[in-house]
């Protein structure tokens, strides 16, 4: 499940439960329907407990929406698992992970 939530130019994505291709159309409907008023981008992993290849695909298409290199996109509290799955590729690259 998706939830979202707009506070000063900022754009909060909650991933709850598995975050796979079921959800694509729902994470993508939360970013691309506020269009570009956002600064920041936070995804919100707290109550995620799954994450695969392509979770990973759509954070990059955030990134992409968002300005690339110059986006501003943060994900946190990812549990050990979706960290390890972030750090295996190399996600603190591109994104901040708190």
């Amino acid at each position: 499940m998706v939830s979202s939530t707009v506070s000063d130019r900022q754009l909060t994505i909650g991933v709850e439960g598995r975050f796979d291709f079921r959800i694509y159309d729902s994470f993508r409907n939360a970013y691309a329907e506020v269009g570009d008023s956002i600064e920041k981008y936070v995804i919100d992993l707290a109550a995620a407990e799954y994450m695969d290849s392509s979770a990973l695909g759509m954070l990059l298409l955030l990134r992409e929406f968002a300005g690339g290199d110059d986006a501003d996109i943060q994900l946190i509290s990812p549990n050990s698992e979706i960290r390890n799955v972030l750090d295996i590729a190399n996600f603190d690259k591109l994104f901040t992970i708190n």
